[in-house]
């Protein structure tokens, strides 16, 4: 008998127990059990080694993370063509954004991350994408991406970043972007709207302040020299339950 987190590593099914334990979160993993199909509900579950699991196909599975619906959401939205862009993609992580913007046609994805290690080996010998580790972004200059600065700029800038303002690292967004280059961030209101407004669980539960957040961070990249044209809600909430908004706006 083995934990059915394990069983799903175990069997190919799920890459790490952590995403196994996801998957069972979704709802989307099964096991045959005399000849009827149940639904796990929790990871502990202990099953006989050789049960047969079924994990169902989700719209994420043909990216290396969900957090690639959220930009696939915006660009549908939008209907922003990216295809040959030069995209640069701060707070890279697992990849989830530079393997969107590849997926769609981009040519090539600067990545930057403070931290190291992280982004997905599928993504790791494809030479489209650079990832530069280790860091801050908001002390972010050219001469951090080593190269990597497209002759008069990227032609989109995007963003996933998580226990940071982005009005930290905004500011240094302008000169990195070519005229009328493209902006689209993911803003998180759980980093933004400040600690008295959070409540259990990290949830962000105060409407009159998310809608303040909303002017304020349109208002803030405005003044940066930016045209915002959307602002909207993430097709799919953030892993702690809040809903998070897309921004999309262009550099004057």
């Amino acid at each position: 008998m083995l934990r059915i987190d394990l069983l799903l590593t175990e069997q190919g099914l799920a890459k790490s127990r952590a995403q196994a334990q996801t998957f069972i979160s979704e709802g989307r993993v099964s096991y045959k059990l005399n000849e009827q199909w149940l639904k796990a509900t929790k990871p502990s579950i202990k099953l006989p080694l050789d049960i047969t699991l079924r994990v169902t196909q989700d719209d994420a599975d043909k990216y290396v993370s969900r957090g690639a619906l959220k930009l696939e959401g915006a660009l549908q939205h939008t209907q922003l063509t990216i295809e040959h862009f030069h995209v640069l993609d701060i707070g890279q992580s697992t990849g989830g954004f530079s393997d969107c913007v590849i997926q769609h046609g981009a040519a090539k994805v600067v990545g930057v991350e403070v931290g190291h290690g992280q982004l997905d080996k599928r993504l790791l010998d494809n030479d489209k994408i650079v990832c530069l580790e280790g860091i801050n972004a908001r002390n972010l200059s050219a001469e951090d991406l080593k190269g990597h600065l497209p002759d008069g700029g990227f032609d989109l800038v995007v963003m996933d970043v998580s226990f940071i303002s982005q009005t930290k690292i905004l500011p240094q967004l302008p000169s990195l972007l070519k005229s009328a280059g493209h902006l689209i961030t993911l803003v998180k209101p759980q980093f933004e709207v400040g600690k008295a407004f959070i409540g259990k669980g990290g949830i962000v539960k105060n409407p009159a302040r998310v809608a303040q957040l909303s002017t304020d961070i349109q208002a803030f990249v405005t003044a940066l020299g930016f045209t915002v044209q959307c602002y909207i809600e993430s097709p799919i909430k953030g892993g702690d339950g809040n809903q998070e908004y897309l921004l999309w706006a262009i550099r004057n």
